[in-house]
């Protein structure tokens, strides 16, 4: 691996400091090391946020490596056995923050690519990079902003590989071909306080939502389908209460979150939510928030070249699955009609002393560039 070209870049770019939202001249980097193989390179920034969209070619189809160099912070610099920020090889390992998630993908990105125009400069299609460095913050200024601004330009994405960790046990196990979305709501049912001695004098709003909430967390969404589980639902916090234990509560506060498979839209589930507090006879408000909505990619063209390329490379039979939180695929979905997610192991992402096997950054570039091969040369 001393002569890696994708070992080097990895170190390179975990050695900048690029919590979120800062990029630390992550991109900078990438777009000069790219343009000796003819990308054309343009910043998109906003709100504090660094966006970087690199291009080659300007014919059909267009295929998109799409990632963050964004990170999230380190957490306590003692105990992590080496510094985060100072790139670290150790027993058959990489260790940095941003090794898993996802500098590695990224740096197996631009090499695929080099590597590949290198070898037919001719191809047929283009090939392009985005890169955003707010993915682990807000989302808000990164990956739907470039997404944006592509739409308005009539810009036309054909297939995007998102380099999120999503091997498990070994390289290419599993590729995300969807995601679930993910939609929050705060409940405040009020009631009205009082002495604990006197309940008929007060309305006790923890009671009252109790039979609701019951039926709330029992209720079967949907069925899923194919690619995705049922949804579900989950209280994550519930408060209430002054403190005393003499005082029925004036209200009572219910956080709670669905993740939501292509099966359910958020307007249904609102709809479903607010028949059953009606109808239980409460005096609510609901403040909501979507986080994501959920995407899906059935088996097509990409998913072909990818699995035949992490098969050939690795001889794993990938698995297409859906699960996990949220990422920027949900924003690129919205213009691009072929999205999935493959990269490294994710054991240690967001983790102290996350890292990667040295042994999987050769093979992980050379699946990119052989999905490359697949989807843009005649075949």
């Amino acid at each position: 691996m001393a002569h890696s070209a994708v070992l080097g870049l990895v170190k390179d770019l975990i050695a900048r400091p690029s919590v979120t939202p800062e990029d630390a001249g992550c991109q900078q980097a990438l777009a000069e090391r790219l343009a000796g193989s003819g990308f054309a390179a343009r910043t998109i920034a906003e709100g504090g946020v660094s966006n970087l969209w690199l291009r080659r070619g300007q014919a059909r189809p267009l295929l998109v490596f799409a990632g963050h160099t964004d990170v999230v912070p380190p957490g306590p610099l003692e105990k992590w056995t080496s510094p985060p920020f100072v790139p670290a090889e150790r027993e058959g390992r990489l260790y940095g923050r941003g090794a898993a998630d996802m500098k590695s993908s990224i740096a197996a990105f631009a090499v695929a690519a080099e590597e590949f125009v290198a070898a037919h400069p001719d191809h047929a299609g283009s090939i392009a990079l985005l890169i955003t460095s707010d993915e682990e913050g807000p989302a808000v200024h990164g990956t739907v902003k470039v997404c944006q601004a592509l739409q308005a330009e009539g810009v036309a994405l054909d297939y995007c590989i998102v380099g999120e960790p999503t091997s498990v046990q070994r390289l290419g196990d599993t590729v995300k071909n969807g995601r679930r979305g993910s939609l929050s709501g705060r409940l405040t049912v009020r009631g009205v306080q009082g002495h604990v001695a006197y309940p008929h004098l007060a309305r006790n709003p923890v009671h009252q939502a109790a039979p609701a909430l019951a039926e709330l967390a029992a209720r079967r969404w949907d069925e899923g389908n194919e690619y995705f589980p049922p949804t579900t639902f989950q209280i994550s916090n519930i408060h209430g209460g002054t403190g005393a234990t003499n005082v029925i509560p004036a209200e009572v506060a219910v956080d709670f979150n669905f993740r939501f498979s292509t099966a359910s839209t958020p307007e249904g589930l609102k709809a479903q939510v607010q028949e059953i507090l009606a109808r239980h006879g409460l005096d609510f408000d609901i403040a909501w928030t979507l986080g994501g909505e959920p995407f899906l990619t059935p088996r097509g063209e990409l998913s072909m070249a990818l699995t035949e390329a992490i098969a050939a490379e690795t001889g794993v039979q990938a698995e297409l699955s859906t699960t996990g939180g949220t990422s920027d695929g949900r924003f690129i979905a919205k213009v691009c009609p072929q999205v999935m997610e493959f990269g490294p192991g994710n054991a240690s992402i967001h983790q102290v002393d996350e890292n990667i096997l040295l042994a999987d950054l050769e093979p992980l570039k050379n699946i990119y560039r052989r999905t490359l091969e697949n989807l843009l040369l005649p075949r």
